[in-house]
This record gives C-alpha cells, sequence and structure tokens, in this order.
C-alpha cells in the first residue's frame, strides 16, 4: 500500500489543470466519499498491526498533498481569469456614501445632550393616551376652554383615547411612578389635528423638561433657559420672557431668544422684531402637583416644552416644515452628521 501512495502522490503533484471543470474532476476523483483517497483509507482496515502507524502517516500526507493541490490549482485559475478581465485587485475599492442623520434627529440629540449635562434623564411614553394622562391630569377639567388649545385626534369616545397632543403626558407618568425629586426631559412625536403647510403639521415633534423638588423657584427656571440658548445657539444669545398661559403652569411665559441671522437688528426670519420665539415654559401649577398625588405644599417644579421642528427651522434657515416629512434625498444630503 506504501508504494500505491507514493504513486498516488507523485500523480497529485504533477497534476496540471486549464480549467476550473478540470480541478473540480480531480477534486472528486481522489477526494470525494467514493475517490482514491477515500477508498485506501477503507482498506487500512486490513492492514498488518505492525504497518498501521507508517500507513497511517502516509495516508494523512496523502490528503494533505491532495488538499493543497486544489487549493493551488483554484488560486492560479482566479489570478488567471483575473489577469484577463485587467482587474487590479491592488486598486481601493469604492468607496460608499455614509448616510446622515435627519436634521430633527440631529437636533434632538443636541438639546438632549444639553439637559443631560444639567443631570435632567430621558423618560419616553406611550403615543396612544387616554383623557386622564393627555388631558385632566395637566388641569384640563372637562368642557375647560383650554381643552380647545388641543385640535385631538380621538381615537375612541367614553371613555376618551386620543393620540397624544404633547409629551406632558409622559410627565404624568412620571409623577405617578417616580420618587421625587424629579428632574427629567421628555422627547417624543405628537399629533394635532390641523391644516399641513409650511409652518403646522398633524404630527410634529416635542421636547419638554420637568424638575420637581423641594425650594425649586422661577429664577431656577430663568437659569436653566439661559444655559440651554447659549449651548444651542451660541455663547451670544440672549433670552426674553414674556407672561403666557398654559394650563398646567402658572406663571407661565413664552422664551423668546435674540435671532442670531442679524443679532437683534431685525430682518426677515425674526420679522423685525430681532427676537425669535422657540418654547414655552412656567412654574408647575399647583393643582397638578396635588392631581397627582405630590405634596403642593411642600414642593414646587418647573416645567418647559418646545417644538423640535421650529427649533430646527430656526438653526438651519429651513422655510418649509413640510421637507421633514418627504424624505427628499436632496433635502436631507445636505446634513452630513455621520451616523
Amino acid at each position: 500500500m506504501l508504494d500505491k501512495i507514493k504513486q498516488l502522490i507523485a500523480e497529485i503533484e504533477s497534476f496540471v489543470a486549464a480549467t476550473p471543470e478540470e480541478v473540480e474532476q480531480f477534486r472528486i476523483r481522489h477526494l470525494s466519499k467514493k475517490g482514491s483517497i477515500a477508498a485506501l483509507f477503507d482498506d487500512f482496515r486490513n492492514v498488518p498491526a505492525e504497518q498501521k502507524k507508517d500507513i497511517g502517516k502516509a495516508l494523512n500526507d496523502l490528503k494533505t498533498v491532495a488538499l493543497a493541490k486544489v487549493n493551488e490549482l483554484k488560486e492560479s485559475l482566479c489570478n488567471t481569469e483575473t489577469g484577463k478581465t485587467g482587474i487590479d485587485l491592488t486598486l481601493p475599492g469604492d468607496v460608499r456614501k455614509l448616510g446622515s442623520r435627519h436634521p430633527l434627529s440631529i437636533v434632538k440629540n443636541e438639546i438632549l445632550a444639553i439637559f443631560n449635562k444639567l443631570g435632567f434623564t430621558i423618560s419616553e411614553g406611550p403615543e396612544i393616551e387616554d383623557d386622564w394622562h393627555n388631558f385632566s391630569a395637566l388641569n384640563f377639567p372637562e368642557e375647560h376652554p383650554a381643552r380647545d388649545m388641543q385640535d385631538t385626534f380621538f381615537l375612541e369616545k367614553n371613555p376618551d383615547i386620543v393620540l397624544h397632543t404633547h409629551t406632558s403626558s409622559v410627565q404624568v407618568r412620571d409623577m405617578e411612578t417616580h420618587e421625587l425629586p424629579i428632574r427629567l426631559v421628555t422627547p417624543g412625536r405628537v399629533f394635532r389635528n390641523e391644516a399641513i403647510s409650511a409652518r403646522a403639521h398633524c404630527i410634529f415633534h416635542q421636547i419638554e423638561a420637568l424638575y420637581i423638588d423641594e425650594n425649586v423657584s422661577f429664577a431656577d427656571l430663568k437659569q436653566t433657559l439661559t444655559y440651554f440658548a447659549k449651548e444651542l445657539f451660541g455663547p451670544d444669545t440672549q433670552i426674553r420672557l414674556r407672561p403666557s398661559y398654559f394650563p398646567f403652569t402658572e406663571p407661565s411665559a413664552e422664551m423668546d431668544v435674540s435671532c442670531s441671522l442679524c443679532h437683534g437688528e431685525g430682518c426677515n426670519v425674526c420679522k423685525g422684531t430681532g427676537w425669535l420665539e422657540i418654547l414655552g415654559c412656567g412654574m408647575v401649577d399647583p393643582n397638578v402637583l396635588e392631581l397627582n398625588g405630590i405634596d403642593k405644599n411642600k414642593y414646587t417644579g418647573f416645567a418647559l416644552g418646545m417644538g423640535i421642528e421650529r427649533i430646527t427651522m430656526l438653526k438651519y434657515g429651513i422655510k418649509d416644515l413640510r421637507l421633514f416629512f418627504e424624505n427628499d434625498i436632496r433635502f436631507l444630503e445636505q446634513f452630513t452628521t455621520a451616523i
């Protein structure tokens, strides 16, 4: 058997193939289950015990030589075919374009990072809510005129099930379940039954923040807003607070920032005022604290909320809100922050 093995090794080493088909036939002839090497391994059982060691080693060497020959032939033919087609394997590959984040995601992440520096944690909740979490727990009694401020999508009536109109509903859930103090920021998609135009949409995104603790004051709110504005729009940004009304805060205010385009001198974007409105805020109404089981005599807090679309439009000079939802690649490619 040793002579037969040596003869087969010589035959394998001298074999030459011109096509992949010949290589495959060579592999089948020698390395398949019914090939010559498998037949020799079957005959190995009949080898005398004193010869098994030498013949066993020779069989393993034979199989190794055959496998190496097949790989060598395949590689040789591959290189030959590559040379015929003129492909230079040393050239670098095609560079694929990296995607970019949606502008709303870019701004949302910037805002969340700012509040994270202030110790706020992110909280998210369901988009489908009941009347209690979306209205009643936020000081919207039934038939209260304040409910008319919300153009709501109702999914069911009695009891009311709605697509939440603000992420304040998430804050209600947080007040129900979290231990005090609370310092949370709640991003999310909200829905209002509004006509779609360049300045409005039935779907938009909000970020709201809530801070409840002992001795929280309006001064804490103002300092938070000042820090936020300077971090987002630049260190020279100024803020202005104007009295306003929200059912869930008292006192309430609208916050304006100095226009970063005209630096307060007046332009088309700020309508000549030098100021841009970006968010609403105020001290949490004591009724809201009480409705959510928080001692209004011990705790106070502030809340604020902003539309991400509006801030993104101001930050990038975008004039049509509908662009955010059309998925036009020409629009999205302008925002080069890599994923």
